[in-house]
């Protein structure tokens, strides 16, 4: 009985770390995509730059069959007084 459940444990554990590679590689070929689209050049200067470079990162290898994800204008709310 034992040796089943540390075999599901082992299995489980194999999915997550699977999983996490996965999503680190998705992020990083976005992150590239950003790079090789010089966002990084002169740094993100406010919010739609920040916001830009994020979603480049979280469509990952999508940047890479023609979508170009941009944020146009984005407000951050200001502190009350």
């Amino acid at each position: 009985m034992r040796d089943h459940e540390t075999r599901r444990r082992a299995v489980r554990g194999t999915g997550t770390r699977l999983f996490g590679f996965l999503l680190m590689m998705w992020l990083a070929v976005g992150l590239l995509a950003a790079g090789q689209r010089h966002y990084f050049d002169s740094g993100p200067i406010n919010c739609a730059g920040w916001g830009t470079i994020a979603v480049t990162a979280l469509t990952g290898p999508v940047n890479y069959l023609g979508m170009n994800p941009k944020v146009g204008d984005c407000e951050l709310p200001q502190p009350s007084q």
